[in-house]
Parts: C-alpha cells; sequence; structure tokens
C-alpha cells in the first residue's frame, strides 16, 4: 500500500545531502500538494498516476539530477523563480550580491545591470526591492533570456528588462549607476565539476578557463566604459579568488575596493567603485 509516510520512509537517496526534504518535495509535486499535506494526511493513499509521477521524478534524483530542475522551480531572495537546464540553479550564497547592491545605493531612480542573468535571479530581486531602480538583465543564451522573462512577466516586475547580449556586446552608448554579476569562475581542471548537481549544469555557466577568471577579467576591463563616475562593480567569484579579483578591480580603476563573506565564512563577492581622476 503506497501512502505518503512509506514512500517517504522508504525513499532510497543515499547520495543526496537532504534525502527527506528531497522526497518530499517531489512528492507534493507529484501530488499537486503543499509539503505541509504531507504531514497533514500521512495516510493518505496515492493512485496509479500520483505514484507514475512520484516514481519517475524519484529516479531522476537518484541518477543524481538537481531537485531544482525535477521540479523546474528554485526559491531565491523572497522569489519563486522557474529554472531549466540551460541555466544555472539560483544558490543562497548569491543573495549576499543582492544584499549588497541595495546597501550601495538609494531606492531612488538608478540604472542597474546584470551580466548573465540566467533565471533571471538577481534582476529580479532587485527590482522587486526597489521600484524606482531600472534593471537591465543581459544573457548571451536566448533561452536564458526567454526563462528570465517569463520569471518577470509572472512577478509582474514592470521595471526589469532582459535582452540577449554576450557580456557587453549589445549595450554600446549605455551608462549605468551599478553592474552586478554572478560569472563563470570555476576552473576548467576542477574536480568538482564531475560532482553532484554541478554534473547537470550548463558548463558555460560554470567553466571560465585554465584559473576561472577569463570572464571576471573581462568584465572587469570592460565596465569602466559602462559605468557612470562614482558607479559599483559587484562580482561573485569562488572562495579562493577574492585577492586576485581585487587586484583586478584596483588595476582598472576601481577604489573602495573590498570583499565581503558569505554565510559559509567564505570570501564570495567582491566589489569596487569607479572614480574618474
Amino acid at each position: 500500500m503506497a501512502t505518503i509516510e512509506s514512500l517517504l520512509t522508504s525513499a532510497d537517496l543515499p547520495d543526496s545531502p537532504t534525502p527527506r526534504l528531497d522526497a518530499e518535495l517531489l512528492l507534493a509535486q507529484a501530488l499537486g500538494k503543499s509539503r505541509s499535506y504531507l504531514h497533514t494526511w500521512p495516510e493518505r493513499e496515492l493512485d496509479a498516476p500520483q505514484l507514475e509521477r512520484y516514481q519517475a521524478s524519484l529516479a531522476r534524483r537518484q541518477a543524481g539530477e538537481p531537485v531544482a530542475y525535477i521540479l523546474g522551480r528554485q526559491g531565491f531572495w523572497n522569489l519563486e523563480l522557474e529554472v531549466a537546464q540551460h541555466t544555472l540553479i539560483p544558490r543562497p550564497d548569491t543573495e549576499l550580491l543582492v544584499e549588497t547592491a541595495l546597501a550601495l545605493l538609494p531606492a531612488t531612480p538608478q540604472r542597474v545591470l546584470d551580466l548573465g542573468t540566467g533565471s533571471g535571479a538577481i534582476a529580479l530581486a532587485l527590482a522587486g526591492e526597489r521600484p524606482g531602480w531600472q534593471v537591465m538583465g543581459v544573457d548571451r543564451i536566448a533561452e536564458a533570456v526567454l526563462l528570465a522573462e517569463r520569471n518577470r512577466i509572472r512577478l509582474k516586475l514592470g521595471n526589469a528588462r532582459f535582452v540577449e547580449s554576450h557580456w557587453f556586446s549589445c549595450l554600446a552608448g549605455q551608462r549605468y549607476q551599478l553592474i552586478v554579476s554572478n560569472p563563470p569562475y570555476i576552473r576548467a581542471d576542477d574536480r568538482h565539476l564531475a560532482q553532484g548537481d554541478v554534473r547537470f549544469e550548463p558548463s558555460s555557466a560554470l567553466v571560465a578557463g585554465a584559473d576561472g577568471l577569463d570572464d571576471i577579467r573581462l568584465i572587469i576591463q570592460q565596465a569602466p566604459d559602462y559605468l557612470d563616475a562614482g558607479g559599483w562593480l559587484l562580482l561573485e567569484h569562488g572562495f579562493d579568488q577574492a585577492d586576485a579579483v581585487c587586484e583586478l578591480l584596483r588595476a582598472h580603476g576601481f577604489n573602495a575596493v573590498e570583499s565581503r563573506r558569505d554565510l559559509g565564512g567564505h570570501q564570495r563577492i567582491s566589489l569596487g567603485r569607479l572614480i574618474n581622476e
């Protein structure tokens, strides 16, 4: 007898760090219910289509596929976003980028750019918190731009928009008070690329050359042409890249350069302010 409780108890997900949570999320989706429903009605039996849906999702998770891709959604900041396999899954560490950006500029009208927007997570979080800001998100992957736009429409955020652009390639003549980015920053030979959820994420959103800094170098080099005087550049990077990123920022005319730590204590973002002499 396939009851809610029996299925949750028997779920076999030995490689997951959160097996019970994964099983609950997948089962709730199969039932079209909330997780709280599972705890309220543990004795409820599944019908054949519901059981089939759950078992199919469980098999995908057992093969290592991230829960976010199976569900087609992921929470970020105070938003629930549609996600897909052509974009990176938004992660809690990236919320530090949003938190820092919100603290740097007032709520008065500002022009903000999110480079490599993916699902639109950063851009939409900023747009939702600052209705007076005009937030542009760009991505070189057309499917990512369409995905971010679907999220924007569903969240009814009229002060954000998304366009296809490889970094700054389609933004000639535009200037911003703030540029943020969570670019690829993993080394091409990093062993973690063959482990866990990242095996299923697009390598183009993860890998950036031999030392992981190819895209960060390009962004820092080109950003001064797209920032107003006094504008800020914020970058997420690897836990061991802060010194290198700060050195690059200083070398390209940025002042007030610093790094900030995520909840795990790692230096996760670096920032600088463009002061024209």
